[in-house]
């Protein structure tokens, strides 16, 4: 949205193509507290002003799932589940997809007991004891909004400490129904119609179980970029290489946010990336108007 924000200021008609939820990643985030001048927001709230910023300047949006992208002579097609579209220039944004622990009943149980998202799903469990598990911004900000509405949160993690910002971690650390447990892994999810415990194993080996009505999990994203495998190059985990000026290695394409290779991954570096592609890619279309 970013992108599309400077595109619509540049005068440039410009189409957003979306197949699930405006904000991405930012939208599932139930307290955001590091863009700078806006103390606390969720990332629901966040996307939806921004959303209502391109809207006014008149983007034009689609909710579709892209398929593929080609280039034929000096335009590109984009072919979405349901429609196709045309255009001088593609900037993809597509973030990335949440990582999956791959242990026995997290495909059973997911949608009953088992989630990614605790904004989409955090209401269904008030009042209940619930596990997050992950170590990093996700997971805390996940327990922290969980424990104002559930009975107990136990938040485990695979080292012996957090790696999200210190001073959230702190805010958590000081919830009183809010317990912490390092050095385990998960290594199943069991229950009848719907999630009872969780399987731990800790460092030593041992095993054991607790009792939960809902687990969320928060152990980071994976890219999912194989669709533009043709137009870009990707690194060894799959994210989309970029120069400086987010170009990807066809003239014409870039890449932003988390779906492109680098070492940070913020709501703020998405949007300065955003920013850059889409001042690039306006650069792009005035020579290839001016030719």
């Amino acid at each position: 949205m970013t992108a599309a924000l400077y595109c619509l200021r540049a005068g440039k008609k410009t189409i957003l193509l979306e197949k699930a939820a405006f904000g991405g990643q930012i939208a599932d985030s139930p307290l955001v507290e590091n863009i700078p001048s806006i103390k606390s927001i969720s990332g629901n709230e966040y996307a939806a002003l921004l959303f209502d910023q391109i809207s006014e300047l008149g983007v034009d949006f689609d909710m579709d799932d892209v398929r593929a992208v080609s280039r034929e002579d000096d335009h590109f097609t984009v072919q979405g589940q349901y429609g196709t579209y045309e255009s001088k220039t593609v900037i993809i944004a597509n973030g990335c997809r949440h990582r999956k622990l791959a242990i026995p009943g997290e495909d059973i149980y997911l949608g009953k007991g088992v989630s990614y998202c605790a904004v989409c799903d955090g209401a269904f469990y008030q009042g209940r004891d619930v596990i997050v598990i992950g170590d990093g911004n996700s997971a805390i900000s996940y327990a922290r909004s969980l424990s104002d509405i559930c009975s107990s949160v136990t938040v485990a993690t695979l080292f012996d400490r957090f790696y999200g910002e210190e001073n959230a971690a702190k805010a958590l650390l000081n919830k009183k129904n809010v317990k912490v447990i390092h050095n385990v892994s998960a290594s199943a999810f069991l229950g009848d119609e719907e999630l009872r415990k969780v399987r731990f194993k800790s460092k030593d080996g041992n095993e054991f179980d607790l009792d939960a009505s809902g687990c969320f999990i928060a152990i980071g994203h994976i890219p999912d970029n194989q669709r533009f495998e043709g137009l870009v190059r990707l690194d060894g985990n799959g994210f989309i290489l970029v120069d400086e000026n987010m170009m990807a290695a066809t003239e014409g394409v870039y890449a932003a946010g988390d779906t492109r290779a680098k070492k940070i991954r913020q709501v703020t570096t998405a949007e300065g990336d955003g920013a850059v592609a889409a001042l690039s890619a306006i650069d792009y279309l005035n020579r290839l108007e001016a030719a």
